[in-house]
């Protein structure tokens, strides 16, 4: 039971799923393909995934929550999280997009309960304060039961280049919610400067925290519509799950999926979407090394040091991290650097630079040295 502007509400049929198969490229090196950045302990404590886990007790059973990652990823993810039932994690044969994600959880728990309502989450995200999140949630609930396919719009702290955008139109005036709910005119890529700034200074523009919450029958239609291979591909597996060939039509269906974001196959060209304001959320999706100055302590120098033992002389603003606690790190006279140690590859950049370590990635890639991705 929650609560939900004082009155109590039964979320029996409310679900969350987690997408947690993040291929590890933004904090690389430290984050890899088969140990993504959900995976990690930056502050020391839990994980990424266990955070994201543990910020929904308050509405959520664990076998209310779903999580889709790869094969890969799957075992590691049980230890960290035992409590979510082994048959709740949901294994995609290979990566084909957010779209392909919500499909895959939308059947299972279609099957489960037909009038079920499911958030769509992420595992990779810092989210501070948890009191809002949950109110966030509740609403979000509510909106959905108006058949609105409900995002998170986070509000704009300044004009960012990293996040896709959210145009909103007017108020939802019908919604009995504690936070602001607005109807969606577009969604918009990645900006340049030029134009973040344009989005900030209108006030219209929200960060697109890629959240997502509405009843499974509406998430399904919408697949029917807007994208009839990937549904007809579902009802498929729709049709031999818990059955002894699920596993085989699975892995034999998935790679005919065209790759695609639930952005941009769904949500773009749907007629009915809310979005609700996240304010004071405290929340940062990590997108790269230089993130971290928003979301972890600093010295009184001003660096950061995740896991690292470091010994350092005029150093200041930089963020120097390890997986190797008995290696020494020694800086001398270094401003706004980033410095991470693993066991086989060293990183260093400045942090005006840090965005393009996913490019290096796609190098290492391309060059056949992909042992190191």
């Amino acid at each position: 039971m929650g609560k939900l502007r004082g009155q109590a509400i039964n979320i029996d049929n409310y679900y969350a799923v987690i997408m947690a198969g993040g291929g590890g490229t933004r904090l690389w090196p430290l984050s890899r393909k088969d140990f993504p950045k959900q995976m990690l302990s930056l502050d020391g404590e839990r994980t990424m995934f266990q955070k994201a886990v543990d910020r929904l007790e308050g509405i959520f059973n664990p076998d209310q929550v779903y999580i889709v990652t790869v094969k890969e990823q799957a075992e590691t993810l049980q230890i960290q999280c035992p409590q979510i039932p082994e048959e709740n994690y949901l294994i995609e044969p290979l990566p084909r997009g957010t779209a392909s994600v919500v499909g895959l959880a939308s059947i299972v728990i279609a099957k489960r309960d037909p009038d079920a309502v499911m958030a769509v989450l992420t595992a990779d995200h810092f989210i501070k304060n948890t009191t809002v999140f949950e109110s966030l949630l509740l609403d979000a609930y509510s909106v959905a039961n108006q058949d609105y396919l409900v995002t998170l719009g986070i509000e704009p702290t300044g004009p960012a280049t990293g996040y896709g955008y959210i145009h909103r139109s007017s108020q939802v005036e019908d919604s009995d919610t504690e936070n602001e709910v607005f109807a969606v005119k577009s969604f918009r890529e990645k900006p340049d400067i030029q134009t973040a700034t344009t989005y900030f200074e209108s006030g219209e523009y929200l960060w697109n925290s890629g959240m997502f919450i509405w009843k499974v029958n509406n998430i399904l239609n919408e697949f029917h519509v807007q994208m009839p291979q990937l549904f007809r591909i579902l009802k498929w597996i729709e049709d031999v799950l818990d059955s002894d060939f699920e596993h085989e039509v699975i892995e034999t269906l998935w790679p005919t999926i065209r790759p695609e974001t639930i952005d941009y196959g769904v949500m773009e060209h749907a007629e009915k979407v809310a979005v609700i304001i996240a304010k004071n959320l405290d929340w940062n999706d990590v997108g790269s090394w230089d993130s971290l100055d928003e979301v972890l302590q600093k010295d009184e120098k001003g660096n950061i040091l995740v896991s690292a033992s470091h010994v350092g002389f005029d150093t200041h603003h930089s963020i120097i991290c390890s997986d190797n606690t008995n290696r020494l790190i020694v800086t001398i006279g270094i401003d706004e650097l980033v410095v991470v140690d693993t066991e086989d590859v060293l990183l260093i950049c400045p942090k005006s630079e840090a965005q393009r370590v996913k490019q290096m990635v796609k190098h290492l890639k391309r060059t056949g040295l992909e042992q190191y991705i």
